[in-house]
């Protein structure tokens, strides 16, 4: 599918299609639509319609194996999941955890894929995502293949962070900035998906509509507006408390931490700038803590937070990594 804020973008890459370069680079923010912009091009590359103007048709061969998952000379690179008991095990109770990264073993897979010759006789596409997933290992085999690209071979990254990416693989690519839409057409577009309190819901999510509509999560929001009022009250703030209720919610601890970094963020932008971005909701209670807040402590700790998320999805104890950053937040803003 393709969002209404890209329809620009489209039609700009739609009309360079006689000229497309072998590997794209698809940018922007997370929770935009550049990974479903991704596969509808990679559709409308594979459509087999006669007006290319209406490709993808969903009608032809092509379109229906594309959409049924299984089209012969489409692939799309994306971090793994491993068993966690172990190749075969059948055990009801085994858990499938994700990886992190795209492994070199996937790179080299796709590479025997890319040099036979095409089943349909046309294009073959490749789609990489996220693209900052790649190790150093994955993408050096990467760029093997995009220096020398077979021909009909068409290569779309998907990247949230693509300053990340070797130098030697965005020199190869073209890189497509994706628009981040105007608020009122994703509160629209949100409360077209019936969305209550669009406009707050996509505020927390920093414009993202997809990322606001993933949040939206009517527990864990009543859940992130308590911990906010929580937040709002250092001075009253019982840190093992908060950490025990946070820990016992289950909540994945990389939520809980992006809220109090986006808290902390509209902190300090309120003292430094008269604004906040994230919790505009929330700005006469941030407008309360102004006379406690210094700017240089403040974010002294956002670094330390900054920190905690990089760490957040290792198997780290969940409730003393809140019970030290609730510590350091207390300190920082009281």
């Amino acid at each position: 599918m393709r969002y209404p804020w890209q329809t620009e973008t489209w039609q700009t890459l739609i009309a360079q299609q006689a000229r497309l370069p072998h590997a794209i680079l698809l940018t922007g923010e997370a929770g935009t639509g550049k990974l479903a912009f991704a596969r509808h091009f990679a559709q409308a590359l594979l459509c087999e319609a006669a007006d290319h103007a209406q490709r993808p048709c969903e009608v032809c061969d092509a379109c229906r194996w594309f959409t049924a998952g299984n089209h012969p000379d489409f692939r799309e690179l994306a971090p793994s999941s491993d068993d966690e008991d172990g190749e075969g095990a059948d055990d009801a109770k085994a858990k499938k955890k994700k990886s992190d990264i795209i492994k070199i073993e996937q790179v080299r897979a796709l590479a025997n894929f890319v040099y036979l010759t095409s089943h349909r006789g046309g294009r073959k596409v490749v789609i990489v995502q996220p693209a900052e997933a790649l190790n150093a290992a994955s993408a050096n085999a990467l760029l093997k293949t995009l220096e020398e690209p077979p021909e009909g071979a068409v290569f779309i990254l998907v990247s949230h962070a693509w300053r990340r990416l070797l130098p030697t693989i965005l020199s190869r690519c073209r890189r497509l900035p994706m628009p981040m839409p105007a608020p009122d057409v994703a509160a629209h577009w949100l409360a077209e998906q019936g969305l209550a309190d669009a406009a707050d819901h996509l505020a927390e999510a920093g414009g993202a509509p997809l990322l606001a509509l993933q949040r939206a999560d009517a527990a864990q929001a009543a859940a992130r507006d308590a911990f906010l009022t929580v937040l709002a009250q250092p001075a009253e703030m019982d840190v093992l408390k908060v950490a025990e209720q946070l820990d016992k919610q289950k909540i994945e601890p990389e939520r809980v931490l992006s809220w109090l970094s986006r808290w902390v963020y509209d902190l300090a932008r309120l003292e430094l700038a008269g604004s906040v971005r994230y919790y505009p909701a929330r700005a006469a209670q941030m407008a309360g803590l102004r006379a406690m807040i210094q700017p240089q402590r403040l974010m002294r700790y956002q670094d330390e937070l900054s920190a905690a998320i990089r760490l957040a999805h290792h198997p780290l104890n969940a409730r003393l990594v809140y019970e030290r950053l609730l510590l350091g937040y207390r300190q920082a803003v009281h």
